[in-house]
């Protein structure tokens, strides 16, 4: 769940990386810093499951909090040091999402999944030879990562017909996918798009969204034709190469709280309405899509 606290720690403790007495240096006041935001959110509480006359304020105490800690983790010799291979500034993304839907999901049910996730893509069986198949079922799963999720871990169990051998399989279910982004580009969107497509095919009533801080599209991408239910540009601004960012004449974009609150809404709608769905719901209004 503080998988941006994880990131600092891997950093902190790292047995050949950042050792040099300048990485050490930033990651304490990194530290420092991370504590407070995590601090902070931690004390506010909601929303929740039900709508509340706070609910915005708290959604706005939450986007300003993220706006302080951003822009000082994104100083240009934090940002030199440990670059996007590092993790170190797009987990940030992934954290904030874990205080933003936390009150809402632990209302619904204490153990739902949230947080990153390894979800199930696909199942195939693979055994050895015929008499080991009468066993066993030597099932293989496929999964696929996500940076956040809210769904359920499920345990399976699978044996063959007259085996004693049981085989036990846990995997997680999405019921809304999170892909968190520092930039949203063609490539990434196109591979969002069929981690989307794939997840649609086991669970066709998730729902499969992108946050990003910065848009890397032109206007000549069809956005219609993604199996994305909804893109997110929390500062509304298109991308800057880095080194251009840190200009005087840069003109950055804070994260919007509207945009934040829509995504929150739209989760929550979601969460707490009945899914229908299905042949049997779409033979009683005539129409089945």
């Amino acid at each position: 769940m503080f998988v941006h606290g994880k990131n600092i720690s891997q950093k902190e403790n790292h047995k050949t990386k950042y050792r040099d007495d300048e990485s050490r240096r930033y990651l304490a006041e990194i530290r420092l810093h991370y504590e407070q935001w995590k601090s902070a959110n931690q004390s506010l509480i909601g929303p929740g499951s039900k709508a509340h006359p706070n609910d915005l304020v708290i959604m706005d105490e939450r986007v300003k909090i993220l706006n302080d800690y951003k822009d000082f983790l994104d100083q240009q010799h934090y940002a030199a040091k440990f670059d996007s291979r590092s993790n170190l500034h797009s987990s940030v993304l992934e954290e904030f999402m874990y205080y933003l839907f936390r009150d809402l999901v632990q209302e619904i049910s204490p153990h739902a999944l949230l947080g990153k996730a390894h979800s199930f893509k696909d199942v195939f069986f693979r055994p050895p030879s015929y008499q080991e198949m009468l066993k066993k079922p030597y099932a293989l799963i496929e999964i696929k990562d996500h940076d956040f999720a809210i769904g359920v871990s499920v345990e399976t169990q699978m044996k063959c017909e007259g085996s004693p051998v049981v085989e036990t399989h846990n995997w997680d279910i999405p019921a809304v996918a999170i892909e968190c982004k520092t930039y949203l580009d063609k490539t990434m969107l196109q591979d969002i798009s069929t981690a989307a497509e794939q997840l649609k095919y086991k669970n066709p009533n998730a729902m499969y969204i992108v946050v990003a801080e910065w848009l890397k599209l032109t206007d000549s991408v069809n956005l219609r034709k993604y199996k994305i239910d909804q893109i997110y540009i929390l500062r509304k601004q298109k991308n800057t190469d880095r080194e251009f960012r840190y200009l005087e004449s840069y003109q950055k974009n804070p994260i919007y709280s509207d945009v934040v609150q829509h995504l929150f809404l739209k989760v929550r709608e979601f969460l707490i309405s009945d899914w229908e769905g299905g042949i049997s719901d779409g033979l009683n209004r005539g129409f089945l899509l």
